[in-house]
């Protein structure tokens, strides 16, 4: 269906269903304004956090032209078909996954148009056997286009999380992925500063290597909540690049602290809008 830049249907044309998922209490999007700002990264660890608190949660790979969750969670399995219009999502560190990147060759590029895309990620929310889920977290494709609205079109997102690094440049770009949720109605449950700062391994000291503070600024400017700061550490890289994300190894493990506490800052803020709704309230220690 064509729409506007402002996420409203066109004139005459009727909008969209949003149908809810069956058995997914709620769906938590993670975008960012620009690439290159580590939200997959987030996404991955952030979905990983989340099942070893004890939610069940999904992992949907909405990034059609750059799938890499797959390798971040060290998987290539592909997904079965239950029928021909249901498929079963493969599990990967208690998590359930769909993800383009297990359905076509690594080194195959996807040279798709808009209505391409839009079928791809519809088929992944409505034909994907996802079972009772606590959370579904959906990694978007950086950026304001056809994806994010295909998603915003189709479901009721619970919220989304916006990452960010200290760096001015990438936050000139938080403020439309901002903007654009909140023109479509959708709840921003907060911002997240990715690669926030280096604790330096001689001195001990903090090092702020792309800037300070930004994203809180950007969040207070926005009335947002700061979810928290991700720092540099080459484990949360190490981890991404091996298929072994270093929050599958407990909120002690090198790197991790800091990723499970930017997880119970969304609970915290799932909790709130849920009870703004309304809505029971999903208990997660």
């Amino acid at each position: 269906m064509a729409t506007p830049p402002h996420g409203r249907p066109m004139p005459g044309r009727p909008a969209e269903s949003k149908e809810p998922i069956p058995g997914v209490k709620t769906l938590i999007a993670v975008a960012s304004g620009k690439g290159g700002v580590g939200k997959t990264t987030v996404a991955v660890n952030l979905a990983i956090a989340l099942q070893r608190m004890g939610a069940t949660v999904g992992l949907l790979d909405a990034d059609i032209y750059g799938p890499n969750v797959p390798v971040m969670l060290g998987t290539d399995e592909q997904p079965r078909a239950l029928s021909e219009t249901r498929i079963l999502p493969v599990e990967a560190y208690g998590l359930r996954l769909i993800s383009m990147g297990l359905l076509v060759p690594a080194d195959r590029p996807m040279i798709w148009r808009g209505p391409m895309l839009h079928s791809a990620l519809t088929q992944f929310l409505r034909n994907v056997d996802w079972g009772e889920l606590d959370h579904l977290v959906i990694d978007l494709p950086p950026g304001t286009g056809d994806v994010q609205l295909t998603l915003i079109q189709n479901v009721a997102l619970t919220g989304a999380v916006v990452v960010t690094t200290p760096s001015i440049v990438a936050l000139a770009d938080v403020r439309k992925a901002i903007e654009m949720f909140r023109q479509v109605s959708v709840e921003v449950l907060g911002v997240v500063e990715n690669m926030s700062y280096l604790n330096c391994p001689h001195c001990h000291e903090r090092v702020d290597v792309f800037g300070y503070g930004e994203g809180k600024r950007i969040a207070q400017m926005f009335g947002v909540p700061f979810l928290g700061e991700i720092e540099i550490d080459p484990q949360i890289r190490i981890g991404g690049d091996t298929g072994k994300p270093v929050a599958a190894f407990g909120e002690d493990a090198p790197g991790a602290k800091s990723l499970y506490a930017v997880a119970r800052a969304v609970v915290a803020r799932l909790e709130e809008v849920r009870k703004t709704a309304g809505e029971p309230v999903v208990k997660i220690l």
